[in-house]
C-alpha cells in the first residue's frame, strides 16, 4: 500500500502545481491513495467547494485541513456533504465535518485522521487524548492509519509521532510550510516527517509576498499578506509504503519539485 501526500496547497499557484504535477507523480510513483492538505487553497486561507472538487478531479482521494479550515464561510454550506474532507478531529464536540475518514482500496480500508496542535496556536481540545479515541475506533476496522498533524512546533509534532509509534502507520506534519529533511521510520514502524512543506509560491515567504513579510518584521506594523503570484512555484510531498498485513511503514520518501529541484518523469 503506497500513500502520497501533498503538502499545504497555497492559493492559485499551489492549485496550478497540483493540476500539473499530481497526475505525473501518480504515473511515476503509482500511489494507491493520494491525500492533499487544502486548508490554504483558496487565496491562501481556507477552501471552497469548487476547489475541494477540483482536487478530487485532479487525483486526490481525500483532502485534509487545519487551523484555516473555517476562513471561507461557505465551508459551512458543504462540509457535511464532503465525504472525503477531513478537518482537525480535536475541534470541540459539535463542530461540523469529520475528523476521520475511511477509504476503500480493493479489500482494504485506510483510516485518515486530521489533528491540530495547540502550542502557539489557538487552543482547542487535546490532540493526544483525541488520537487515543480515534486509534481505538480505527483499529476495529483497519491497521492502515495515516495521520496529518497540523501543528506549529517541531517538538509537538515529534511528540505525537513517538506517542503513536506502532499504533499508526504514518504521521506527517503540516502547517509550517517548510519541508524538513528528517523523514524516517520510527522503531515500532510508524513513518514520519516533521513537515511535508507547502505547494505554491517558491520565491516567497511561506507562500506570501516577501516584501510584506519583511516590512512586518522591520516595522512591527500590521500589513496585508497576499499570496505571491509573480515568481516560481513549488510542490512538496511525501510518500509512504505500508505493509498491508501489519500496518507498519516500510519506506518513506520526500517529494520536492521547484526551480532548484526540477521534476523528471
Amino acid at each position: 500500500m503506497k500513500i502520497m501526500f501533498i503538502g499545504d496547497v497555497v492559493g492559485s499557484p499551489g492549485r496550478d502545481m497540483v493540476k500539473k504535477y499530481v497526475p505525473e507523480l501518480k504515473k511515476k510513483h503509482k500511489p494507491n491513495i493520494t491525500i492533499i492538505n487544502g486548508e490554504n487553497a483558496a487565496s491562501g486561507k481556507g477552501i471552497t467547494e469548487r476547489i475541494y472538487k477540483q482536487f478530487l478531479e485532479w487525483g486526490a482521494q481525500a483532502v485534509t485541513l487545519g487551523n484555516h479550515a473555517w476562513d471561507k464561510k461557505e465551508i459551512f454550506e458543504f462540509i457535511e456533504s464532503a465525504k472525503y474532507m477531513v478537518r482537525p478531529a480535536n475541534f470541540p464536540e459539535g463542530t461540523p465535518g469529520k475528523g476521520i475518514v475511511y477509504l476503500k482500496f480493493n479489500d482494504k480500508e485506510i483510516a485518515i485522521i486530521n489533528l491540530q496542535g495547540r502550542t502557539f496556536m489557538t487552543p482547542i481540545d487535546d490532540p493526544f487524548k483525541k488520537v487515543d479515541e480515534l486509534l481505538a475506533e480505527a483499529k476495529q476496522r483497519t491497521n492502515i492509519i495515516f495521520i496529518d498533524f497540523h501543528a506549529e512546533t517541531t517538538s509537538e509534532k515529534q511528540a505525537m509521532a513517538w506517542y503513536v509509534d506502532g499504533r499508526a502507520s504514518c504521521v506527517v506534519g503540516t502547517h509550517t510550510h517548510t519541508q524538513t529533511a528528517d523523514e524516517r521510520i520510527l522503531p515500532s514502524g510508524t513513518g514520519y516527517i516533521t513537515d511535508v512543506g507547502m505547494t505554491g509560491p517558491y520565491d516567497a515567504i511561506l507562500g506570501v509576498e516577501k516584501e510584506a513579510v519583511i516590512k512586518r518584521f522591520k516595522t512591527g506594523l500590521p500589513v496585508r499578506f497576499e499570496v505571491d503570484k509573480k515568481g516560481n512555484t513549488q510542490l512538496n510531498g511525501f510518500l509512504v509504503t505500508i505493509n498491508e498485513k501489519n500496518g507498519k511503514a516500510e519506506h518513506v520518501e520526500r517529494i520536492m519539485i521547484n526551480r532548484d529541484h526540477p521534476f523528471f518523469s
